[in-house]
């Protein structure tokens, strides 16, 4: 079994983070050794001669909040400022509940958001490893991959001085396993139970009918993405909510407790400020051996992505996480002091695609490949990439789609010859007509529509308000529609709300909608694959883990459940090119784009030596997310 772990991680993760285009990177696979096993993790970041600091005896609120209707006044020498992640008020700061709506302290991108709550490993995309955080470099599975163990570090802390232990752990999972908050959802499937022994920390792997793990990989998926909650408050949240999953889901957890650099400081529907908890345990020499350098993290709320770009351009910005088009005009042409992670496009790191889903609740949309399939091979996708994309992205003529990210490792995955009489590069306008016109769904009173069972079929296609290149992209897709006689109206709700419809796995209001599946983790492009076609996320309430249009097919759901337990290269290849087949045929979804995870544009007027392509391995995770967050360490203030 630890063969299998080794094959995937050299397969699956080899070139993770080359990026599309001309990136200069080199062909190497990262995180495994010269023999494809995986690489220890380099040892702690920190000054390891730094000495430790003594706990306080009394823990202190790190600054005193406004009160309600006073000014928030803060020193901008002190404070980093960001956009593009907030959209609309804080719901909660509840890092067990659902809909929190809180991208400052719980969310997950390149890696989980390690401001407040913090995950046991930090992930790094740039090299495939994973750099203890909460838990020491030990972590090890025993000889049959059914059990991976590790230890907590003796230094972390909570906010309220209690020690991080490996009950925090178990109850983390124990708890979302019980309320179904994303835990159930994510890991349910693939953890079977954690046991905990002081500070020692055992994950048992749910076990297929052969007596082997379902999927290792997820359970290294855990150890990156899912933030740990203390017990006795997680206990505390219980006990008031008398045990109700839905009110504990919605708990404001306003009293909550976390174990990261940052907490609370202020919020309201028009910013959201974090500020350095200067009792931080990662000052230890055996984290950081620091304290991160601005005290504030502040996101004031943009309505779209024109205002941030408004503010990011006049220094009100620092880091900005949302798509800019031309973004090279404003250094290239208004010679601003701004900078993304390369000097030339794409600029940022394409590991994602977002897609387009085709929620398979609606009959006429569920009954009907050849209308979603049409659908699909009509959209003029290069002018997505040119518009919407500003092209910072190759074009599917470029990189053919299927289920793989545009990077070498993932394109060599599948068998290109055999599906490409099914890849699609778009504009097919009289293809479509012709599948549609094959399949019965014509335009019978002449109205210019087509009809199914004698209504006229008219769709929606949704996706946040704000959010610019995603809005144009949808509108390219209802343009489509109206040239092969499918009426398909565009609909941009608050991300408030949009973010509580598409998780519904029986919601009908969208009918076509926009979500990006993973872009790098160590279980990738596996989860990926899952995420289009999974059955396992079927009828999961609250579900942001994956197959938000509820599509089923069991024979993909059976290919699927092997990836994870295939050792032959040849038979892990005819795996995933069967699954691309199914995919491009019953097309249950479809990309409109290759795109960087995250963004990374930053002004430099008042802070500098950001993360870029300069051999210090810090990747463009907006300063936040996975080992991301070690750019705050590494901060400096301009002059």
């Amino acid at each position: 079994m630890k063969k299998i772990i080794a094959l995937l991680l050299a397969l699956v993760m080899v070139f993770s983070l080359v990026a599309c285009g001309d990136s200069g990177n080199s062909d190497v696979t990262p995180g495994t050794d010269q023999a494809g096993e995986p690489a220890a993790p380099d040892a702690a970041p920190g000054d390891e001669e730094t000495p430790a600091e003594e706990p306080a005896d009394v823990v202190e609120d790190p600054a005193p909040a406004p009160a309600d209707g006073e000014d928030v006044v803060l020193p901008r020498n002190e404070t980093l400022y960001f956009a593009g992640q907030q959209w609309g008020a804080v719901n909660s700061w509840n890092p067990i509940g659902t809909n929190q709506n809180n991208a400052m302290a719980i969310a997950s991108g390149v890696g989980w958001r390690e401001t407040m709550f913090e995950t046991l490993y930090m992930w790094n995309a740039l090299d495939g490893k994973l750099y203890g955080l909460l838990a020491n470099d030990d972590y090890a599975w025993n000889d049959d991959m059914t059990q991976l163990t590790f230890t907590i570090k003796d230094a972390a802390k909570w906010s309220d001085g209690t020690a991080v232990t490996a009950a925090d752990v178990k109850k983390t999972f124990d708890i979302g396993i019980e309320i179904g908050n994303g835990v159930a959802g994510s890991y349910g499937a693939y953890i079977d139970s954690i046991d905990a022994d002081g500070n020692t920390v055992t994950i048992n792997a749910k076990l297929n009918d052969a007596g082997q793990p379902v999927n290792p990989l997820k359970i290294l998926d855990f150890l990156v993405l899912q933030a740990i909650a203390q017990e006795n408050w997680i206990n505390t949240c219980y006990d008031r909510n008398n045990g109700d999953a839905t009110a504990i889901l919605n708990d404001a957890g306003d009293d909550v407790v976390w174990s990261g650099p940052y907490t609370k400081y202020y919020s309201d529907d028009q910013k959201v400020v974090l500020v350095r908890d200067d009792n931080y345990w990662g000052q230890d020499a055996s984290m950081w051996g620091s304290l991160p350098v601005p005290k504030y993290l502040a996101h004031n709320i943009y309505a779209d992505n024109a205002a941030g770009e408004v503010a990011l351009k006049a220094g009100e910005v620092d880091v900005c996480q949302q798509f800019i088009g031309n973004v090279q005009n404003l250094w290239l042409e208004d010679g601003l002091p701004i900078s993304t992670y390369y000097d030339e496009a794409p600029y940022g790191i394409c590991l994602t695609m977002p897609t387009a889903w085709f929620n398979m609740n609606i009959p006429v949309i569920g009954e009907n490949a050849a209308l979603r399939r049409a659908i699909a091979m009509a959209v003029d996708y290069d002018s997505i990439i040119a518009n919407a994309m500003t092209n910072q992205s190759p074009s599917f003529s470029e990189v053919p789609r299927s289920l793989m990210n545009p990077t070498a490792g993932e394109q060599a995955l599948y068998n290109q010859s055999e599906v490409a009489d099914l890849q699609f590069a778009g504009n097919d306008v009289e293809g479509a007509k012709a599948l549609l016109d094959e399949a019965g769904l014509v335009d019978t009173d002449g109205d210019g529509w087509r009809e199914y069972n004698g209504e006229k079929i008219s769709l929606n296609a949704v996706c946040p308000n704000g959010w610019s290149d995603w809005q144009a992209s949808m509108e390219i897709v209802a343009a489509a529609g109206e040239k092969i006689g499918v009426e398909i109206t565009t609909l941009y709700p608050e991300y408030d709300i949009y973010q509580t419809v598409f998780v519904d796995p029986n919601q009908t209001e969208y009918a076509i909608f926009m979500w990006s599946p993973d872009a790098s983790t160590p279980s990738n492009p596996w989860t990926r694959v899952n995420q289009f076609m999974g059955m396992d996320y079927i009828g999961i309430q609250n579900n942001w883990s994956g197959n938000w249009g509820q599509y089923k097919n069991e024979e993909a759901d059976a290919l699927i459940k092997q990836i994870p337990l295939t050792t032959d290269e040849t038979e892990l290849k005819r795996l995933y090119t069967e699954l691309t087949k199914i995919y491009l045929t019953e097309v249950p979804s479809f990309s409109l784009m290759y795109r960087p995870s995250m963004f990374h544009t930053v002004n430099e007027s008042v802070w500098t030596n950001y993360p870029a392509d300069d051999g210090r391995n810090i990747p463009p995770a907006d300063c936040t997310d996975g080992y991301g967050i070690r750019a705050l360490y590494e901060l400096e203030l301009v002059g």
